[in-house]
């Protein structure tokens, strides 16, 4: 940048457009879209120096009033290997799990380094096996388009029904819930989506149903069923096994990770990578039943 503009605040139309080496017309084109940070004051366009340049190493937006330091945070949805990796890996990452939809809003608002989600897209037609199309893609490739992120993917996951030893209630679908006693997740959780759609294919409604917990976490959601709180709850095969516990398979699903890119190189994400090569890591997800991680770190969308 030319060094008479360092202790610029703002910087005029032309000023930009000889910067970026475009025309001006090309600029107020991109000021029309909101592709490129800039206010408008006493009718004239200005645009902030510092928003602007991270914009041009980055191509994100920054949200108002927000600078471009994320902190160390996984967030998002709760998934039972991917919390015990980083613990054991040390990688300095904390976790705020919340839930998918409540994730990708921490993660907008530059909460987090990195959020997780398993979000059915309700309007494909689902088959036994996850794909592009039906899981997470269509949850962030509109609100995240003009951001400095990618979707990886973590593992793929077998949901269904967490049942006691036994399945005492001979439960063989949803369609056996109407009458029982069920936990679940909170709204807006990835396997509450998968488990409304799953109940309105059998022409039930989760609001009709006696939800006897509402869980925060897959180790909730199992300890209800263990207690005895719950006669069933959607969750996952691999959290049924821990606790001795009977499973009804309905659905594999795809667990992804949604990663600022700036993030994905930096120490604390590359110390947990690197640990998901190890044999410590390799072990443990033969300990969890219905779990793939064959394709972990593939990318699966790219901002």
């Amino acid at each position: 940048m030319n060094s008479g503009l360092d202790n610029t605040e703002f910087l005029t139309t032309k000023e930009v457009a000889d910067l970026l080496r475009i025309k001006e017309r090309k600029l107020y084109d991109l000021v029309s879209a909101q592709e490129i940070p800039c206010v408008k004051a006493t009718g004239k366009l200005l645009f902030p120096k510092a928003e602007l340049m991270h914009w041009i190493h980055t191509g994100e937006l920054l949200p108002k009033g927000k600078n471009n330091i994320r902190p160390n945070v996984l967030t998002g949805s709760h998934d039972p290997l991917l919390e015990w990796a980083i613990r054991e890996s040390n990688c300095g990452l904390a976790m705020q799990f919340d839930g998918s939809l409540g994730g990708l809003d921490v993660f907008e608002k530059y909460g987090a380094v990195a959020t997780g989600l398993h979000v059915l897209n309700t309007g494909t037609i689902t088959s036994t096996a996850p794909s592009n199309n039906t899981w997470n893609t269509h949850a962030v490739q509109n609100r995240f388009a003009n951001s400095n992120v990618v979707l990886v993917h973590w593992a793929t996951r077998q949901q269904g029904l967490i049942v006691p030893k036994g399945n005492p209630k001979n439960i063989r679908s949803v369609a056996s819930l109407a009458s029982l006693k069920i936990a679940t997740r909170q709204a807006g959780a990835g396997g509450t989506i998968l488990f409304e759609h799953l109940l309105q294919t059998h022409g039930l409604d989760l609001k009709n149903l006696n939800i006897s917990e509402t869980c925060r976490t897959e180790n909730e959601t199992v300890a209800a069923v263990a207690s005895g709180k719950a006669d069933a709850a959607p969750g996952l095969q691999a959290m049924a096994a821990q606790f001795g516990l009977d499973f009804v398979p309905t659905q594999q699903e795809s667990f992804d990770l949604l990663v600022c890119r700036k993030a994905w190189f930096d120490p604390p994400f590359q110390k947990l990578i690197q640990f998901t090569t190890s044999s410590a890591f390799k072990k443990k997800t033969q300990q969890f039943e219905g779990y793939n991680t064959t394709a972990l770190g593939t990318v699966v969308w790219n901002s």
